[in-house]
């Protein structure tokens, strides 16, 4: 695993003036996986839920937008606490912050625009989205701290990332009602999951520094353990689809997202670090099929 990073400076990052770079990297800009995995839950809800094509697409770009941004401030938050940490790991050691290509003051300036943009998109949600949003900050700001005293950090990040389902829901709806739990519960089912094979990454490094993971927890059973976690996901989504009158293709179309879920677990390798990174993004693929055949379940 020597020598492994997921930074990646080519490409249109490559463009851009050297002055933007270590802002475009600390936010993660480079590689939007992860905006993407932040955006999918919300999207669930918001399929399930709108009330019609124009407000399902206008909560969609609000949410789509909000994604990146909130992702990037916690970003900012995470490298803030763990900028001696990520010194110490291969695949982190090049991270702004880690590399002192910026300063903690500039990344708290950067994390406080961040954090303005996600407040003007939370104020054009109703009220009861508003309160939703401004309780996650708890959550972005406590993940970085699990690894220190869990070895299930995972969970917490399955809370925090999982909480657009929360989201979305009462953006859509205006209130929440009963088929938001098993949604919920679903979103971080399938985060335990994939973030426990991206977790393998580190996991050589994460024992010599003593960070706690799921990943070094299941260690050689994690197939066993993302068998329970993307099946559970997969049971809590259909239940929570159960709570409306979805059309029998809904149901049908969700075996293309339980088919890649299953070959993630099929293909796993923890000592490929290439791999794991590889199954880890396929989870886009999984979360946009699972939109597919909740809007197929409306026609």
């Amino acid at each position: 695993m020597s020598g492994f990073t997921d930074i990646r400076r080519g490409g249109w990052v490559a463009r851009l003036p050297e002055r933007y770079l270590p802002y475009v990297l600390l936010a993660r800009l480079d590689r939007p996986i992860g905006a993407w995995l932040l955006f999918l839950p919300g999207f669930w809800a918001i399929c399930l839920t709108a009330r019609g094509f124009w407000q399902g697409a206008w909560l969609t770009l609000l949410f789509a937008i909000g994604a990146v941004v909130m992702r990037g401030a916690g970003c900012v938050v995470n490298d803030l606490w763990d900028r001696e940490l990520d010194a110490r790991v291969e695949r982190t050691r090049g991270r702004p912050l880690a590399a002192g290509m910026v300063t903690p003051w500039q990344a708290g300036l950067y994390l406080a625009a961040l954090g303005g943009i996600g407040l003007a998109i939370l104020l054009c949600l109703n009220n009861t989205a508003r309160l939703l949003g401004a309780a996650s900050l708890v959550l972005v700001a406590l993940y970085p701290l699990a690894k220190r005293v869990t070895w299930w950090p995972q969970v917490m990040l399955g809370f925090t990332f999982g909480w657009g389902a929360l989201l979305g829901y009462a953006a859509a709806r205006g209130a929440l009602t009963w088929p938001v739990v098993p949604l919920y519960l679903a979103a971080i089912l399938w985060i335990i999951g994939y973030d426990t094979i991206y977790a393998h990454q580190d996991r050589e490094d994460d024992t010599l520094i003593g960070v706690k993971s799921t990943a070094r927890l299941f260690g050689a059973r994690t197939r066993e353990a993302l068998c329970l976690c993307y099946g559970g996901a997969f049971l809590m989504l259909l239940i929570a689809m159960s709570g409306f009158s979805l059309h029998p293709w809904g149901y049908w179309l969700m075996s293309l997202p339980g088919a890649l879920l299953l070959w993630q677990i099929l293909r796993l390798d923890i000592d490929d670090p290439a791999r794991c990174l590889a199954l880890f993004k396929l989870n886009r693929e999984v979360g946009l099929a699972v939109a597919l055949a909740i809007l197929a379940g409306w026609i």
